[in-house]
């Protein structure tokens, strides 16, 4: 699945939910599961994502919705290789968002 998100410096958890298509308690259920999500907080409470945050959303979301690992080997997972497997991940996610501007760009045409 191909999630394109706009760049911003913060993202709330409502945008961040509807672009992946989930609800917001699963954000914040990832939030507490997964060590490498953590968005920065404002006064009032807000969860502000950050684009790192993005990043480790989408490998999380790829992981689990995608790939079908449960939410104990997705954690193995990202503890065990996630260097390497994030890498091939964004390498993977970078030629699928080149696939959808081809895709558009034939579809103009």
């Amino acid at each position: 699945m191909y999630i394109n998100i706009p760049e911003k410096r913060y993202y709330g958890i409502g945008e961040v939910a509807k672009a992946f298509g989930v609800n917001t308690s699963l954000i914040r259920f990832w939030e507490k599961e997964f060590d490498i999500l953590k968005p920065k907080k404002n006064a009032k409470g807000n969860r502000k994502f950050t684009p790192e945050d993005i990043k480790n959303l989408k490998f999380i979301y790829h992981l689990v919705k995608e790939r079908g690992f449960t939410l104990e080997g997705a954690k193995t997972h990202l503890k065990e290789g996630k260097k390497q497997s994030l890498d091939t991940f964004e390498i993977i996610e970078k030629l699928e968002g080149i696939k959808a501007q081809l895709n558009k760009i034939k579809s103009q045409l």
